[in-house]
């Protein structure tokens, strides 16, 4: 984002957290805002009309309040009000706020359960199945295929294995991509609810599944180096064959046996 719609990411974020606080629905307003953003997505003249730098924010507010009340919740209408009364240097910064905002609200509603930690494990989890199945992938990605014959896919692979916020999410990300890869969706998805909860994310890869003594032993360690609460994701590559891999940020820490084996090669040849 440029400079202005920085500015009004963060001048738009009170309303959002307001209507959080007040206890609203979060599955509701997370739905709701998703709608929205398939709206404006789909419709040019609502979307320059809403986000036109050479409007007003008065005059913003009041065609969202004519166009939406009555469509959405009174929660949704705050938090889309909040948005478009603000400044953006591009209608895709505006919309994808939106998005960000929808995206949050099924992040909220699991932490009221205590699951977000979960959700993360199973919405990352999903993504490593899916690249790893060629067939999978085209099936989930074809845009020639229903809307309904690819949310029955999904279902059919999901429901009653996961949480309903990561099935809302998966679903969001196959269905509603917004012109992105489906491994790009799910990644800004897992950094929206990494900023959310104030943590970093480390991607781990070993040759073995680590235990949760293992996990949870690694995490403290990182979360003493790094500072703050880091959030592990666990990938298996026998291909390692020993030793683990740390991806977290722009770093990585590789202490596998084959980039040992690959450092001995390089100076036997040297």
């Amino acid at each position: 984002m440029q400079g202005s719609s920085r500015a009004a990411a963060a001048g738009s974020r009170e309303a959002f957290t307001g209507v959080l606080a007040a206890g609203a629905d979060r599955t509701r307003l997370a739905e709701e805002l998703f709608a929205v953003v398939a709206l404006l997505d789909s419709n040019v003249t609502l979307r320059r009309a809403v986000a036109d730098p050479s409007h007003d924010g008065a005059r913003k507010t009041d065609l969202a309040e004519r166009l939406f009340a009555g469509r959405v919740g009174a929660e949704a209408l705050v938090v889309l009000k909040g948005v478009v009364s603000q400044r953006w240097s591009s209608e895709r910064d505006l919309s994808d706020t939106l998005e960000r905002y929808a995206v949050e609200s099924v992040i909220a509603d699991a932490e009221t359960q205590d699951s977000a930690d979960r959700v993360e494990d199973e919405l990352f989890r999903f993504e490593r199945i899916v690249a790893a199945d060629p067939d999978l992938r085209a099936a989930l990605t074809d845009a020639q295929a229903s809307t309904e014959r690819r949310s029955a896919l999904i279902g059919s692979l999901l429901e009653g294995k996961v949480t309903p916020q990561t099935l809302v999410l998966a679903r969001q990300a196959v269905l509603s991509p917004r012109g992105r890869r489906f491994d790009s969706v799910v990644r800004e998805y897992l950094e929206i609810a990494a900023t959310r909860r104030e943590q970093q994310t480390a991607t781990v890869i070993s040759a073995v599944p680590l235990g949760e003594q293992e996990r949870s032993r690694l995490a403290a360690g990182l979360s003493a180096i790094y500072g703050g609460k880091v959030h592990v994701n666990t990938v298996v590559d026998p291909r390692v064959l020993g030793g683990i891999k740390v991806e977290i940020g722009d770093e990585v820490i590789d202490g596998t046996v084959i980039r040992k084996l690959d450092a001995a090669r390089r100076a036997m040849g040297a």
